[in-house]
């Protein structure tokens, strides 16, 4: 055996029977050669369904919120959008070179034990955003049918919530195989309607009142490219690799990155660009998008459309939820929780639908704190992805896949130095973002602490709640820049422990 051939080790339990199981038995364990046949193009199936969603549409409201116009806000998507989805597509090479998901992949850059860190973040970004999703398609399912006059009171919002919950823990259950045929067949389905929903609403698009959006400023644009940024292709970036781990070990770098990006970014650019038309159109729509932006875009369809609409609604929302809890599942195993993967999704199941529940019968505004939420744990998954970014693009070798598993291997227990660069460049993003919620999620005021003495804004108060003077501190630079230096530091600081790491045998 050389040294540029990794040690393999069968998946526990495997056999030529698991091929033809229903229910995808591997775990965080090492998938064997034998199950490694997808080739890159596949990866296009399970991005494009999980984005292809209308509610890229309503993502068109929030850029708006920054004061940009649409000419700034087509920059913004057709620049951030792709940029974000490159990333994820950097990280899943690791998934081909590493053959386990993405948060085992990431304890070669902060330890075995280290990862663990990072890893509880992980887990609660995929928790809050497959939540988010679920919540989506209920409020979307009592909108819908409060229009046909089925009712869209309790009783229809608990058995949506229900129905939602269970579609979606089941196929994260069933695994892997079983979610990539599904998203193949979703993205056919959820593609054609949606283009369906383009032609009959194309009619609400005033060019005037689109052009007649004033401009914003540096700052301002830069926290709708951060926001834009966040909320695709970063907000995917810690599962990116999960997807690829069932890659030939000879397949092209290139293409994996390609794949993912296209199959990721297509349908947004495209959704989030006529979402601009329709919400720059008719600030009454704009602003429906805020509290329920599925079931605001379906109030100016037609009648007969809305159930084929809310179905690939849903479906495409559920299959975005698939993918968070699959994945959320496998972090889970990857913090030390000894349980079958299966009963991993079940578990974050539960909390989905609990959280689901909640929000929809007992929050009165859930999009701010959510946005909130995502910020904070946003800055620490930048830093991360800049981290693991770099240990990517530095190493030459595929990894020890064994040692990814044993703290005294070569990749050790902790890597002090990521950890350090984690911690540190959270700090400083923490310190330069905002809570642009502030009245609904005050929890959150505490960020935003370095804006002032490096006189980048003023904090004020305004009828009680914090309110900020100025442009930067709407720009959220945090989260850019905890990204960009934690590859920088990491590209310098861990060049020779990286190298050190390969010549081990």
């Amino acid at each position: 055996m050389t040294a540029s051939q990794p040690v393999q080790q069968p998946a526990p339990g495997f056999d030529e029977a698991t091929k033809s199981r229903l229910i995808e038995t591997n775990g965080i364990d090492i998938i064997s050669e034998s199950e490694r046949t997808a080739q890159p193009r596949d990866l296009f199936w399970p991005w494009f369904a999980a984005n292809v969603s209308v509610f890229g549409m309503g993502y068109a409201a929030f850029i708006y919120g920054f004061g940009v116009s649409f000419w700034q806000a087509l920059v913004v998507a057709l620049i951030g959008i792709p940029i974000s989805f490159v990333l994820c597509g950097i990280i899943a090479i690791a998934g081909k070179r590493g053959s386990v998901p993405t948060m085992v992949l990431s304890r070669a850059a902060f330890g075995v034990h280290g990862q663990k860190l990072p890893g509880i973040v992980s887990w609660l970004l995929s928790i809050g955003w497959e939540t988010f999703l679920a919540i989506m398609a209920v409020l979307a399912t009592a909108t819908v049918f409060d229009r046909l006059g089925i009712g869209g009171g309790a009783t229809t919002k608990i058995i949506a919530a229900v129905a939602v919950a269970a579609l979606i823990v089941i196929a994260s259950v069933l695994g892997y195989h079983t979610i990539m045929k599904l998203q193949s067949v979703l993205t056919w389905i959820t593609g054609a309607i949606t283009i369906l929903y383009m032609l009959l609403t194309v009619s609400h698009i005033d060019w005037a009142a689109v052009q007649a959006i004033p401009s914003g400023s540096v700052g301002q644009l830069l926290g709708a490219l951060t926001m834009v940024m966040t909320g695709f292709g970063l907000g995917w970036i810690n599962i990116a690799a999960d997807w690829s781990r069932y890659q030939h070990r000879d397949a092209s770098n290139g293409s994996i990155v390609l794949w993912n990006t296209l199959g990721g970014s297509v349908a947004p650019v495209v959704l989030v660009t006529f979402g601009l038309l329709l919400a720059g159109s008719d600030p009454a729509l704009s602003e429906g998008i805020a509290s329920d932006p599925i079931g605001t875009l379906a109030t100016i369809l037609p009648i007969w459309v809305l159930i084929p609409f809310w179905i690939t609604a849903v479906l495409a929302l559920v299959s975005g939820a698939v993918l968070g809890i699959y994945s959320s599942g496998l972090t889970l195993l990857s913090l030390g929780i000894r349980i079958p993967r299966p009963a991993a999704a079940a578990i974050d199941g539960v909390i989905l639908t609990i959280g689901t529940i909640w929000v929809v019968f007992f929050a009165e505004n859930f999009l701010g704190p959510f946005q909130s939420f995502l910020l904070v744990l946003g800055v620490p998954m930048a830093s991360w992805a800049g981290i693991l970014i770099a240990d990517i693009v530095t190493r030459k070798r595929p990894y020890d896949e064994l040692a990814l598993f044993e703290p005294t291997g070569r990749y050790q227990a902790f890597d002090w130095v990521s950890i350090g660069t984690l911690v540190v460049a959270t700090i400083i993003g923490w310190g330069l973002v905002i809570n642009q919620f502030a009245g609904d999620a005050p929890w959150a005021n505490w960020q935003g602490y370095l804006l002032e003495p490096l006189g980048l804004g003023t904090r004020t108060v305004v009828d009680g709640v914090e309110a900020w003077d100025g442009v930067w501190p709407w720009a959220n630079l945090g989260v850019l820049l905890a990204l960009v230096l934690s590859f920088v530091v990491t590209l310098i600081a861990r060049r020779g422990t990286i190298v050190r790491q390969e010549e081990r045998a």
